[in-house]
């Protein structure tokens, strides 16, 4: 049976409410760090427990905060990247409307172990209706002496503020937040310097997403060894996974790091829906490189078995796709989707989504030439690695695999257009 971390309390009455959360043990890890444990103990902890980032690029959160330098007299900032818009991905959401203190008392646990007295949750502007409880949460922690100064009597002050975007999927990537959250347009920074050193306003900031943050309390809690030793050796803990798709039982799902996927699809999910055979799977939301069904039933949810396929984790977004699925038009709407969220910045994303974009509707009217899918894999090469950021990789991942490994699914679409229709 799979330890519940994260999702422990999410079916409990009024689970978004402090009465709940204290009932359960909430703050007692707040406790346990203010009391007796050193900013540099809690970040050793935390780097024992082999916790890594949630959000997409796996960084080890320890290491993360460890980058933030204590000698720099500036104020530090500790930022909450909840502007969670990768295609596929809703396991932040289900954290903020039912265990927001999970979150708060991860913010205080990261604030104190980076020496940050204020704190910043970037929340992404189509999550209007969970800002309100966020803002209650806050104010309940407030009232009983988890936030402010002086917090539980051991002279840490943090304060706790809740900044909506405006929608924009570029401002996920942690520098376009930042100019975000400063006010200006989301465009990527350049890096070095990175936001441990140079962040927010200039200062040393740490940047973690919501599961991360809610990881934290346990570890401190029970021990890093502890948490550790629920997942695989270099991928510590549980994680939350959000499958959607051609599955009978659609959903969030929390389990150990290094589960199988296909263990996911047959048993917890319930198998692909309709009797349909599974065909392709992507792993972690629509940035990861696609997996044939072969794939997919060796593989497992961690980040170094993922990595070895030529794929990855994520942000836990597992999108099921069954034996109907037309993988050339699934390419063709993601796409789309990352020519209409690029932000303009820089030529090889800017262009190249819109070149692809173009060529797969040429192709699908029925117009496409021979060369043309060799095209399209020219220009996902041509982009990966030439990108301002992380958009332009992610959009070469969404075609490039696909028309590797499916090519045949792209060719059907060189016929004349009444073969096609007829197919």
């Amino acid at each position: 049976m799979t330890t519940k971390v994260i999702s422990a309390r999410f079916d409990l009455p009024d689970s978004h409410r402090i009465e709940t959360y204290v009932a359960e043990g909430g703050y007692n890890a707040l406790r346990k760090a203010l009391g007796g444990m050193t900013p540099e103990e809690v970040i050793e902890e935390v780097k024992r427990s082999a916790l890594r980032g949630r959000g997409g690029a796996g960084f080890p959160t320890g290491m993360k905060w460890d980058f933030v330098p204590k000698d720099n007299p500036k104020p530090k900032y500790l930022v909450v990247n909840a502007d969670e818009s990768e295609p596929g991905t809703f396991k932040d959401r289900v954290i903020l409307e039912r265990d927001p203190h999970a979150l708060i008392e991860g913010i205080l646990l990261g604030s104190y172990a980076i020496g940050c007295h204020q704190s910043f949750i970037y929340i992404r502007g189509e999550y209007w209706y969970l800002i309100d409880i966020l803002e209650q949460a806050i104010a309940e922690a407030r009232q009983r002496g988890y936030l402010g100064r002086d917090i539980l009597e051991s002279g840490f002050d943090l304060d706790i503020v809740v900044h909506p975007g405006a929608g924009a999927y570029i401002c996920g990537e942690e520098t376009s937040l930042l100019e975000s959250l400063e006010g200006k347009r989301g465009y990527p920074r350049i890096k070095p310097p990175f936001p441990a050193v140079v962040g927010l306003y200039g200062c040393p900031t740490a940047v973690n997403n919501v599961e991360t943050l809610a990881s934290v309390p346990p570890i401190i809690l029970r021990g890093g060894d502890w948490y550790r030793s629920l997942g695989t050796g270099k991928s510590g803990g549980t994680r939350l996974f959000a499958v959607s798709g051609h599955v009978r039982k659609p959903g969030v799902y929390e389990l150990p790091m290094g589960y199988p996927l296909k263990k996911l699809i047959e048993q917890d999910c319930g198998g692909i829906r309709n009797g349909k055979r599974l065909k392709a799977v992507i792993p972690g939301g629509s940035s990861a490189p696609i997996l044939t069904a072969e794939e997919a039933e060796r593989a497992t949810l961690d980040f170094e078995c993922l990595a070895e396929l030529k794929s990855m984790l994520g942000s836990g977004a597992i999108i099921v796709m069954d034996e109907d699925t037309d993988i050339f038009k699934a390419c063709w709407r993601m796409t789309e989707f990352y020519e209409h969220e690029s932000c303009g910045w820089c030529v090889p994303c800017r262009e190249g989504t819109r070149w692809m974009s173009k060529i797969f509707e040429r192709i699908h009217c029925g117009e496409g030439r021979p060369r043309d899918i060799d095209l399209l894999a020219e220009l996902s090469n041509n982009m990966f690695g030439r990108a301002h950021c992380p958009l332009g990789d992610a959009s070469a991942w969404a075609v490039e695999p696909a028309i590797r490994k499916f090519r045949g699914e792209f060719e059907k679409y060189l016929r004349p257009p009444a073969k096609v229709a007829a197919s």
